[in-house]
């Protein structure tokens, strides 16, 4: 899967797993549970929210009209779980190797002459 996948896919399906949600909570929850790292603009979100209906890893799961205006809601289906714990899986391993491969570096003549 490739980092394109994970920036808006990733965080709409994570924002899905506590439950159904319209277009504005996900734009909202997602962008607090990056800490301000995704901020999902609305043509990104709605194309997103598409292709991952395509794809069956999320659903329709309602509408309601409120102040005049239509809601829809989603929510993750079992593909869409099962998609993001393997993305999950992926991240931990990469993240595992980089920190493992971090802690094993030598001191190369170029970082010791920025460290001196």
């Amino acid at each position: 899967m490739t980092a394109k996948w994970l920036q808006p896919s990733f965080w709409i399906l994570t924002v899905l797993t506590t439950g159904r949600r319209h277009g504005y909570d996900i734009m909202r929850e997602a962008s607090a549970a990056s800490e301000g790292q995704v901020e999902l603009k609305v043509t990104t979100l709605y194309a997103a929210l598409e292709r991952l209906e395509r794809e069956g890893l999320l659903a329709a799961d309602g509408e309601e009209v409120v102040n005049g205006r239509a809601r829809r809601y989603y929510r993750i289906t079992d593909a869409g779980s099962g998609r993001l714990t393997h993305e999950v899986e992926v991240l931990e391993r990469s993240a595992r190797t980089a920190r493992a491969r971090l802690a094993t570096r030598t001191a190369t003549p170029t970082t010791a002459l920025a460290e001196a």
